[in-house]
């Protein structure tokens, strides 16, 4: 809009200019006829009403909705000077004002244009996301394979993706085995396998292997699109800071306004200057006061901001979080599958060279954590699996069964002392037990063969991401049902400040208003078992989201299952937060140091700021602003 306009009002404005007095008497040649002067009339009109009308449109719907800002006040100024050179021409003598308020239409247009591409340039990210699905896909219909378009999709429908493909729409592999870049939704550029059974994302892209997968989301539930869903939504919420900010462009306008009127009676009334001085620096007041570059300072950057979280899987759903992050007190992790990977890994074996093999042939018939954890320790060393008859498993304590005709207990201390066997391992698992692992006694109907210790194993990021966020001067707390031994051993580990340990999960939130107490909370879980906590804190972070992404009880949604993904979320946030103030910084101290320039308080020392000038300092404000936020992209 503003480019085709300026263009051809740059064309208008050329004779224009060639044809007004004051241009030749400053270059000093002269070209005069009778009807010049209509002619000037005739081509500033041009310029006015179709290189102006954007404003104008934008000045009405400011004064309509009684928010004026840029818009309202470039229309002031624009009517106001050829409303009075139309005077001038027609019914009293005076000098026009035709050049300069057609000059400053062109370098308004030019100034409009140069920031709607870098605007555009900022917003073109979200467009990106969504041009990453194929507009076609490879619909397997039996041995035939049909090209269709990607929308026609079904649920079920079979797809066939070839190598170097790029994967049209959600789905689980049934067929074959490849590994697939989910950098866009991840930000992590390092290939992921996929085989049988594997879910696989719309827009990923297919590196070495033909997959057929089975169509499980369409249309607006595929990641994808919940994902470009989740930053429209985060792009239209208005952090406090841009409350602030809008509120300061209205009350600029108002301002500039008045300062104009004051410039105006000022220089007219109580100076020897003529009525045209005056009215020259009234309209440059308007026109420099820069409203637009206030009310992009904020936007701008919540633009960038929240599309650059969402290309490193890190997806805003509220820019208040964002506000928040920056000024946290406190971080709590739920330490299963956050902290630590949520598998038990078996760490230490004691006693008979039987036990590992006594004790997966009980587990095996269990499908707790923990007996995975030893039945995959098993099957790692190549121990044959004994059968087991009379199977029973005691709740909170373990199980038993017939081996051999021999009867194994496989538990806890609770386990060994229900059934009196005797135990001469009581001190070494107490050894182990005060590192923080978990123990499993095995027994048979005499004695304790033996112990098995498992651990959680802590995720290496963990201790980096703790780090980081002590060096940002957030405190990290970890909530936990486990006992206190293992929270201890994983709190010391990572250098945690605080931990709650053998927390119900009904308990959590009380857990959180606690630390509420001290400050900004945020509470980093799952974002399933850890809903109430999430709600409560006064930022929740779901982490390791996956493919699902569209989690309800958090503000942020962290993709990935790594630690390190939070002390990212709050670098982000700082950054983001350092643009705002300096844009702000930046739109308020311009407006304060240029209009009282504008309205002539350096004229006695021979400093004078023509309209159009005004006009292309306002634009180059707002440029600023965007070049500014821009700079953000560069955030790694």
């Amino acid at each position: 809009m503003f480019k085709k306009r300026f263009f051809i009002s740059l064309i208008i404005v050329l004779p224009l200019l060639f044809l007004s007095p004051i241009i030749q008497e400053f270059f000093k040649y002269s070209f005069e006829f009778s009807f010049s002067k209509y002619v000037l009339f005739f081509l500033a009109s041009i310029i006015i009403f179709y290189g102006g009308m954007p404003f104008f449109i934008g000045g009405l719907k400011e004064l309509k909705h009684k928010n004026l800002g840029m818009m309202f006040l470039v229309t002031v100024a624009v009517l106001s000077g050829y409303l009075y050179s139309v005077g001038a021409t027609f019914f009293f003598t005076a000098p026009d004002f035709y050049w300069e308020i057609s000059t400053l239409v062109v370098f308004l247009l030019f100034g409009h244009w140069m920031e709607m591409k870098a605007v555009n340039k900022a917003s073109s990210a979200l467009g990106e996301l969504a041009k990453l699905v194929p507009k076609k896909a490879n619909l397997v219909q039996g041995k035939e394979i049909i090209e269709i378009n990607t929308e026609e999709l079904k649920i079920n429908d079979l797809v066939l993706i070839k190598p170097g493909e790029k994967i049209p729409i959600d789905g689980i592999v049934i067929e074959g085995e490849t590994s697939v870049n989910e950098s866009m939704i991840t930000g992590e550029s390092k290939p992921v396998s996929k085989k049988i059974k594997d879910k696989v994302i719309g827009g990923s892209i297919n590196f070495d292997g033909s997959i057929k997968i089975k169509v499980e989301k369409t249309g607006k539930d595929t990641v994808l699109n919940q994902i470009i869903e989740l930053v429209k939504e985060a792009q239209t919420s208005k952090p406090k800071t841009q409350k602030i900010a809008d509120k300061a462009a209205n009350y600029l306008a108002f301002s500039a306004i008045t300062i104009a009127i004051l410039a105006f009676l000022f220089w007219n009334l109580f100076t020897s200057q003529s009525f045209l001085f005056a009215l020259t620096l009234a309209i440059t007041v308007i026109v420099i006061a820069c409203p637009h570059a206030l009310g992009l300072a904020i936007p701008i950057v919540t633009m960038i901001s929240t599309t650059l979280a969402a290309k490193n899987g890190m997806l805003i759903r509220d820019m208040n979080a964002m506000e928040t992050a920056e000024k946290l007190d406190y971080i709590v992790f739920d330490k299963t599958g956050t902290l630590t990977k949520g598998v038990f890994e078996v760490t230490d074996i004691i006693g008979d060279k039987k036990v590992l093999s006594y004790a997966s042939a009980v587990e095996s018939h269990s499908e707790h954590i923990i007996a995975k954890g030893i039945v995959k320790k098993t099957n790692e060393s190549k121990i044959k699996i004994s059968d087991i008859k009379n199977f029973k498993a005691i709740p909170g304590k373990g199980a038993f069964g017939k081996i051999n005709n021999l009867y194994i207990y496989v538990g806890n201390l609770a386990l060994i002392e229900q059934f009196k066997i005797k135990n001469d391992f009581k001190a070494e698992a107490e050894k182990l037990a005060s590192q923080g692992k978990t123990i499993v006694y095995v027994a048979n109907q005499v004695k304790v063969l033996g112990v098995i210790a498992l651990s959680d194993v802590i995720r290496e990021e963990a201790k980096e991401a703790i780090k980081q966020l002590k060096e940002a001067g957030i405190k990290t707390a970890m909530l936990t049902g486990d006992n206190k031994n293992a929270a201890e051993y994983v709190a010391k580990e990572l250098g945690i400040d605080v931990y709650f340990a053998e927390v119900l999960p009904e308990n959590k939130v009380n857990k959180i208003k606690e630390l509420q107490e001290k400050g900004k909370v945020a509470m980093v879980g799952d974002g399933i078992n850890d809903a109430p906590a999430l709600t409560q804190a006064d930022i929740g972070i779901a982490i390791g989201a996956g493919t699902d992404v569209a989690i309800q009880s958090a503000e942020v949604v962290l993709v990935k299952n790594n630690p390190l993904e939070v002390a990212k979320l709050i670098k982000l946030s700082r950054e983001t937060k350092k643009k705002m103030k300096q844009n702000l910084w930046w739109a308020a101290g311009y407006n304060i140091i240029a209009i009282p320039i504008a309205a002539g308080v350096l004229y006695p020392i021979g400093i004078m700021l023509k309209p159009q000038f005004g006009a292309l300092l306002m634009a180059a404000s707002s440029i600023i602003v965007v070049f500014n936020s821009l700079m953000l992209k560069k955030f790694k």
